[in-house]
């Protein structure tokens, strides 16, 4: 499949995640030829996405008053065998194939030399997924989440982390046809820092402190550890190597994807028109964390992946992220937009809550190098994720 005819090649990791599926979509539709993967069959693992937000923000639920909150969201992570056999976990990759050359790749981060295959003869490679796995035996999903959430806080989240990443890089670079690498992180490598008062502007140059995360121990200390230290080690490589790498760092990203199910980030931003109470807990805490409420649409990250991929210029990190907003201005966006949804309150929203944004992730950068966001407002991003939340049965018609 790769290579023939001058049709461009690329891997994407993690082919059945949310954002991994979209991308897949895209590339299929700009004409190239697609290897993805997925995990090895037969291991238990907790998705990736169900515990993206609760692990960066658990301190916003560990509290006496949003202990039930809290307990629900634990409850509603879903354990999943990650069998790529499994036909129904995949189906949305099989319809995928009707849109061109895609081929599905069993591979597993943990295990060095098993994307070789994946990356062989590709073009453009984009690390997509990230490692969060328990070998336990069909654990119970509640315990299993309470262990998890305490075994990821440790060295157990951070090396998995690290050592994905640099297994994956490994294979790019024997590989010997990868023109450049993109790896998806996260904007909380970026801004987990103490930042007093009002008027912060982060970019690129900035990075979560890792000194004074790994001191105070927030829940959320394993997880920003591992994303920091997987971005800085796939730069040394990259550098020892002589490997084209550019990191991009997206914030909350909501909007359609091929996926079925959806996990944090799309019930987090549907939450007060769904009147989930542990999805709007996440949202909250994203505010408390970040200073605001950073977003961009999925259609716009996917779109900026291939750009930087294709961009010969660019390189380093890239922080994706075209909003920044609060609860309260969602809030009362919401109320006034979608009046039939009578979960909206925005009385219920206020108090402790942010009327604009204390911090603010800046895309210049992105935006210099050429790209234009086509989703800047609430209004642009909420039309595409409200359909689509009716369409998965978070929203009602």
């Amino acid at each position: 499949m790769p290579g023939e005819r001058g049709v461009k090649t690329a891997c994407v990791t993690g082919g059945n995640g949310y954002i991994a599926s979209a991308l897949v979509k895209m590339l299929l539709e700009k004409g190239y030829a697609v290897k993805t993967t997925v995990r090895n069959p037969g291991r238990f693992a907790l998705h990736i996405a169900s515990l993206e937000l609760l692990l960066l923000f658990p301190d916003i639920f560990l509290r006496d008053r949003h202990l039930n909150v809290f307990t629900n969201c634990i409850k509603n992570l879903s354990v999943r065998n990650t069998c790529t056999d499994d036909a129904q976990k995949n189906s949305h990759l099989m319809q995928l194939q009707e849109l061109g050359p895609l081929e599905i790749l069993r591979a597993d981060l943990d295990e060095e030399g098993s994307f070789d295959e994946a990356v062989a003869g590709c073009d453009y490679a984009f690390l997509v997924a990230a490692p969060v796995n328990l070998t336990s035996e069909n654990p119970e999903p509640l315990s299993l989440a309470l262990s998890c959430l305490m075994y990821i806080q440790q060295k157990d989240q951070i090396e998995p982390s690290v050592r994905g990443t640099l297994n994956v890089l490994r294979s790019c670079a024997k590989a010997g046809t990868v023109r450049r690498v993109v790896l998806t992180s996260a904007a909380s490598s970026v801004c987990i820092r103490p930042l007093e008062g009002d008027g912060h502007v982060l970019d690129e140059e900035s990075w979560s402190d890792l000194e004074y995360v790994t001191a105070e121990k927030p829940p959320s200390w394993g997880y920003v550890v591992s994303k920091v230290l997987s971005e800085k080690e796939a730069l040394r490589f990259a550098a020892e190597h002589g490997m084209s790498l550019v990191i991009v760092c997206p914030v909350l990203t909501v909007g359609s994807s091929p996926v079925p199910e959806v996990y944090t980030s799309v019930p987090a931003s549907l939450s007060m028109l769904s009147g989930d109470e542990a999805a709007l807990g996440m949202l909250k805490g994203i505010e408390k964390s970040f200073g605001g409420v950073p977003m961009v649409a999925l259609d716009d990250l996917c779109r900026a992946e291939v750009f930087l991929a294709e961009t010969e210029a660019a390189s380093g990190r890239f922080i994706c992220s075209s909003l920044d907003t609060t609860v309260a201005e969602m809030s009362r966006f919401l109320a006034d937009k979608y009046p039939q949804y009578n979960n909206v309150n925005t009385g219920r929203h206020s108090g402790e809550l942010l009327e604009r944004p204390r911090v603010r992730l800046s895309s210049a950068k992105l935006v210099k190098e050429g790209f234009e966001f086509r989703y800047s407002t609430l209004d642009e991003m909420y039309q595409d994720v409200v359909e689509y939340g009716k369409a998965l049965g978070i929203l009602s018609y």
